[in-house]
């Protein structure tokens, strides 16, 4: 399967977003209208108080992993966070899709992204080797997977999907098809010519609604996402079950370009490396990120991903 082609569909700001999105966008700047007007006079007094050589604003992306009002929601107390650490305006700049997120980072469109492990190793092909992995959560050192279906389908097993329909989320996701392709692949089930149709929702929430709808026998997700929609009642578990959890494998990151002055890159990481679940702030920050901590990491961490790329065939 092909790579998904890059489609470098981004907005410069909170307020200007794709026309396909719009419905979606409107509940999106709703959530961040408050924080966003602070925001702008926080700016405004930041820009005056920088030399003129310094970097003015810190722009930040992430991969549309979920939906834009949840992104939304789970930025606003981080970007808060961040321009009082840092002492400059932060920009929240939603893309479309995952190649967005990867072509803004590899053009330097912005200064900081959330990637999944498959799109930093994309990244860092696009980039020519100039992007660089500052922090990940605790979490994503042993990220997993889970294979969902409807009780009673009758699919027990991995082996059980073939002949069946399956959703993967976006091509571009490590946990929402990569590895979960990968593991397929381990176990000799080609997706492509051993199950009747694969189809990709685009996001962990979307494929959660298709398995629970019935419009596909199973899909591959997030284990994260899962586990936040069980704990909010948002799917009944007696309903939709876990069919297989993968093994584990290094996932997320936020990332930024090597161009990047390496006293901001590291500022940024202390940030983050600062954050603690005992403050109120901390934790509240880390909750929505779904965070116990944020730890360092290198590139070195995604070579297990870039290897299962290649020999999927979605990294040329």
């Amino acid at each position: 399967m092909p790579e998904q082609a890059p489609n470098p569909a981004v907005s410069g700001s909170v307020f200007h977003f794709s026309a396909s999105r719009a419905g979606l966008v409107r509940r999106a700047s709703r959530v961040l209208g408050g924080w966003v007007r602070g925001l702008g006079l926080a700016a405004v007094l930041g820009l005056a108080a920088v030399g003129a050589h310094a970097q003015q604003v810190l722009r930040v992306t992430a991969i549309p992993d979920e939906s834009p009002t949840e992104l939304a929601r789970k930025f606003e107390p981080l970007g808060q966070y961040l321009q009082q650490e840092l002492g400059m305006a932060v920009q929240w700049t939603p893309v479309t899709d995952y190649a967005a997120a990867v072509e803004t980072l590899a053009n330097r469109k912005v200064d900081l992204a959330w990637f999944g492990g498959f799109t930093f190793v994309q990244a860092q092909q696009r980039s020519q080797g100039k992007a660089v992995p500052l922090v990940q959560r605790q979490e994503d050192a042993q990220f997993r997977s889970v294979f969902i279906t409807r009780a009673g389908s009758g699919i027990e097993a991995l082996a059980d999907l073939k002949g069946r329909t399956l959703a993967f989320g976006s091509q571009s996701s490590t946990s929402g098809h990569l590895m979960p392709r990968h593991y397929l692949l381990a176990q000799g089930i080609n997706p492509d010519a051993d199950l009747k149709r694969v189809s990709f929702s685009g996001a962990h929430d979307a494929t959660i609604a298709a398995v629970a709808s019935g419009k596909v026998d199973a899909g591959a997700l997030n284990i994260s996402v899962w586990e936040k929609f069980v704990a909010e009642g948002r799917v009944d578990a007696n309903q939709v079950r876990v069919l297989y959890t993968t093994p584990a494998y290094h996932d997320y990151n936020w990332t930024v370009h090597a161009d990047m002055p390496a006293e901001l890159q590291d500022k940024i990481r202390q940030a983050f490396l600062k954050l603690d679940a005992a403050e109120p702030a901390g934790k509240a920050i880390l909750e929505l990120q779904r965070a116990t901590r944020f730890i360092p990491t290198e590139a070195a961490n995604y070579d297990g991903i870039r290897a299962a790329a290649q020999s999927a065939g979605l990294l040329r």
